[in-house]
């Protein structure tokens, strides 16, 4: 495994291990969830110019818009979450409250 691979690959399970253990700020899971986003980021650019085809160059460009779609999603839960219950703890938000 090159550094680059093992980088990448220990971004992406930090970024995983930090949304899956440390749920306590609707802020903190989405800049695990933007952290994920910017190792498949780096991933895919790295797969586009080892291979070096033309079909794949898009992909990385792709992958940005969708993430900063989900960047703007997420901070306008986060905005529409604390106008309504007035905090932004994660625990404060059930399906059953609805």
């Amino acid at each position: 495994m090159t550094p680059a691979h093992f980088a990448f690959s220990s971004a992406f399970m930090l970024g995983l291990a930090g949304l899956a253990f440390h749920r306590t700020h609707f802020l903190s899971a989405l800049l695990c969830l933007e952290g994920l986003m910017l190792s498949l980021f780096i991933a895919l650019s790295l797969w586009a110019l080892q291979f070096d085809t033309m079909n794949s160059a898009a992909l990385p460009m792709i992958l940005l818009a969708f993430s900063a779609c989900e960047a703007g999603a997420g901070l306008a839960l986060l905005v529409a979450t604390t106008r309504t219950h007035s905090n932004s703890r994660l625990q404060s938000l059930s399906l059953l409250q609805c």
